[in-house]
């Protein structure tokens, strides 16, 4: 039956595939998932025959604004920027799939979570433990570093100076770094970024410690500028969801921890929207 699929896209854009007009594809996740995402857009343009072209080499801010003016077609978006497009009048994109994640954690689910991480050696033993504390987020845009955060503290019914000293980071490897450093006491980190971290250095996790949980949490989406023909969103869909039945694409999703991609709807979403609803006028970085 894969074969059979692939042999139909390949018919298909044998007609109408354009040389001269990549598909384009972007990640603004952690750069450790971005090898992930090129290898996926390469297995695209090997089973589409359509060329593809994977854009990292500008900072991701301006790749996240390239795929809402539709100059990128494909991206791998974070949770929150995610529904905050969507939610978006003139919405320039819709969901393509999501990653479900190797890990008995995530229960077969597009799910992940953040763990509140410490220094190993360290005193603290619980979220409450840290009142007070030198605490690194990556960036304000992130849900997994900092909006799920501020739901912990409006959900806890914690104030917005809960914390000590507040540094961003700027990326969740960043502030891992500060924490093993000793340059910060904690922070909330991806837990799908952890799982890839711990697989390149398994000597990291005597280092680190976890002490809390937050989630679990709707994973980041991927998804297709709608200025991207019908045919091809379905075709590129069609392809993300059955590719972990193919011996070469179950492997490129193995190296970066995923198990398959899921169908995902809007609603799926909504986790998310609640949070961010409840943690509104929660902003601990003062």
């Amino acid at each position: 039956m894969a074969s059979i699929r692939l042999r139909m896209f390949q018919s298909y854009f044998t007609v109408q595939k354009n040389p001269m007009h990549p598909i384009t594809f972007t990640s603004c996740q952690a750069e450790i998932a971005e090898f992930s995402c090129r290898a996926i857009a390469g297995y695209v343009a090997e089973r589409l025959g359509q060329p593809t072209e994977f854009i990292v080499d500008i900072p991701w801010q301006e790749r996240e604004r390239r795929l809402d003016s539709g100059a990128i077609d494909v991206g791998w978006i974070c949770g929150a920027p995610y529904v905050w497009k969507a939610d978006r009048a003139d919405s320039p994109i819709e969901l393509l799939a999501a990653p479900i994640m190797n890990g008995a954690r995530y229960q077969g689910q597009p799910v992940y979570y953040s763990d509140v991480v410490v220094y190993a050696a360290s005193r603290f033993q619980s979220f409450a433990d840290l009142r007070g504390a030198a605490w690194a987020y990556n960036e304000r845009r992130s849900h997994s570093g900092y909006q799920v955060v501020c739901y912990a503290l409006a959900a806890r019914d914690l104030s917005a100076g809960y914390f000590g000293r507040i540094v961003e980071a700027g990326a969740h490897q960043a502030a891992l770094q500060l924490i093993l450093d000793r340059q910060v006491d904690a922070a909330a980190i991806d837990t799908t970024v952890l799982d890839l971290l711990y697989a390149r250095d398994p000597a990291l996790r005597s280092r680190l410690r976890v002490v809390d949980t937050f989630g679990p949490s709707p994973i980041p989406p991927w998804v297709v500028g709608l200025h991207v023909a019908l045919d091809l969103r379905r075709a590129l869909r069609d392809l993300l969801l059955h590719m972990h039945e193919d011996p070469t694409g179950r492997a490129i999703l193995a190296a970066g921890q995923i198990a398959r991609f899921a169908p995902v709807a809007d609603a799926d979403y909504n986790p998310i929207r609640q949070m961010l609803k409840v943690s509104a006028d929660v902003i601990f970085n003062l």
